[in-house]
């Protein structure tokens, strides 16, 4: 069965260490596709969303969601939360009436510059997703410390350690992924 991979990084900057990281998951992962979604949305706002409907960079981020066998979600952390970036997102698709999370396959993990690794903006992560009802894969926590030297020129981890780390988690996916495909 080919699986498809969406990422979906909390960070915009080009050399992100979070999208690094759903990159390195993803050919961990051994995914025959990987696709990155694009976090450059407006700002979510009631009034555009009445004047002009659901702009379309969201119904992209959508069908990409939805056309997914899995979802990789990687944020950093921000005083101790998930990005402005991130939670506008979610905010714009939990406005679309095909709610394309539920059930979904889903990995979370982060990258940051400090030695806890972003593990509490995982935490809000995990609340701010309930109520998309994803299939939230439970595995080993993966938060990257240090995450600019986490990294070799090539995108690859340096530890062996986060090597095991995402790699178990990849593999919890995977069998989410087939659990998930195997339902009535």
């Amino acid at each position: 069965m080919p699986h498809k991979l969406l990422g979906i990084s909390g960070a915009l900057r080009a050399d992100s260490t979070n999208s690094k990281l759903l990159r390195e998951a993803a050919r961990l992962y051994g995914a025959d596709s990987y696709v990155e979604a694009n976090l450059n949305l407006p700002l979510y706002d009631g009034d555009l969303e009445s004047n002009s409907g659901i702009p379309e960079e969201v119904k992209l981020l959508v069908q990409q969601i939805a056309e997914a066998d899995a979802v990789l979600i990687s944020t950093p952390e921000y005083n101790g939360a998930v990005t402005g970036v991130l939670k506008n997102a979610l905010d714009w698709i939990s406005r679309h009436w095909e709610k394309p999370m539920v059930g979904k396959p889903t990995a979370l993990m982060s990258a940051a510059a400090g030695r806890a690794g972003g593990v509490r903006a995982q935490t809000m992560l995990r609340s701010c997703l309930v109520a998309f009802r994803p299939r939230i894969t439970l595995a080993p926590e993966v938060g990257i410390a240090d995450s600019g030297n986490a990294f070799d020129d090539n995108g690859q981890f340096v530890s062996e350690r986060y090597t095991t780390s995402v790699t178990t988690l990849m593999d919890a996916l995977k069998a989410d992924v087939v659990q998930a495909s195997n339902k009535p």
